[in-house]
């Protein structure tokens, strides 16, 4: 049995691999990176290195030879490019004989409003065309992308949002990665859908969470859209990144995000991090 990683070099990425590694021999997980020299450190633990570029539909021929479990982690971009990206790679597992796949999805990707829905259903879509086994991780929010913002409260600075009192269920990434090692790895998971979230909060609520890790109140400024613009803008936010972080908040506005769910448990065996632990460690990984 051949299991193979896309994209592990990624945050992500290699804590998949490390959470694989517990339980898979190195000699049975192959790995697909665009740049393989970034993956020294995961050849030397005897896991195989294979090049692959979804923008480069012949590399993945040869990164999917043999494989029969395979894990798609979604790419970054733009829908169109994402979309063309990802169709690339669930042709070749076509072709190469992939007996599973596995995909890093959205929550409620089907239905999703979201801005990032667009290239996850279409994904999703592809896949089930092939008519492979799959099983879709429909992951909802890493808590990982506050990051950020939370390094601009240890600097003094308030939590700002226009997202309302939309909810989000956070996540640290090592649950996310720890729930796809089990499904990739695992048996019984052939088409399946997991919804991925941990417990549901405001942007509120996550700054009392936050402000409880510090021992200090983090201050919580609710604005409008062009408000919060002009916000990340003074604080140094690439130009066009801004549309991008906007709709996010607007997306959580909208409630998107607020999908409550028990997978995590159904995969791990107990609930995603607790909010404040989860804080607690990127705190601690930021100062």
């Amino acid at each position: 049995m051949r299991l193979l990683v896309t994209g592990a070099t990624g945050k992500l990425g290699t804590k998949i691999v490390d959470a694989l590694l517990k339980t898979v021999p190195a000699n049975q997980l192959a790995v697909s990176v665009r740049n393989p020299e970034k993956a020294e450190g995961i050849k030397t633990r005897g896991v195989e290195v294979r090049q692959g570029d979804f923008d480069r539909p012949e590399t993945l021929d040869t990164a999917f030879k043999g494989i029969d479990r395979l894990l798609i982690i979604s790419a970054d971009g733009d829908n169109e490019t994402r979309i063309r990206q990802h169709t690339n790679a669930v042709s070749a597992a076509e072709r190469a004989g992939v007996k599973f796949i596995v995909y890093t999805s959205i929550v409620n990707a089907r239905e999703s409003k979201n801005m990032l829905a667009p290239t996850h259903k279409a994904t999703e879509g592809a896949i089930l065309k092939t008519g492979i086994p799959y099983s879709f991780l429909r992951n909802n929010w890493y808590l990982e992308n506050e990051s950020s913002s939370i390094q601009g409260v240890l600097a003094g600075a308030p939590w700002v949002t226009s997202a309302g009192t939309g909810k989000v269920g956070w996540a640290l990434q090592q649950d996310y990665a720890e729930a796809a090692a089990a499904v990739l790895a695992g048996n019984g998971h052939e088409n399946t859908i997991y919804e991925l979230s941990g417990k549901l909060f405001t942007q509120k609520e996550f700054a009392s969470a936050l402000g409880a890790v510090l021992g200090k109140e983090v201050p919580v400024h609710q604005v409008d859209d062009a408000s919060y613009a002009e916000v990340i803008k003074g604080a140094g936010v690439p130009e066009f990144l801004i549309p991008f972080l906007v709709g996010i908040q607007k997306d959580i506005r909208e409630g998107t995000l607020e999908i409550e769910s028990s997978d995590f448990e159904k995969l791990l065996g107990r609930p995603a991090a607790p909010l404040g632990e989860g804080l607690s460690q990127i705190v601690k990984s930021i100062q």
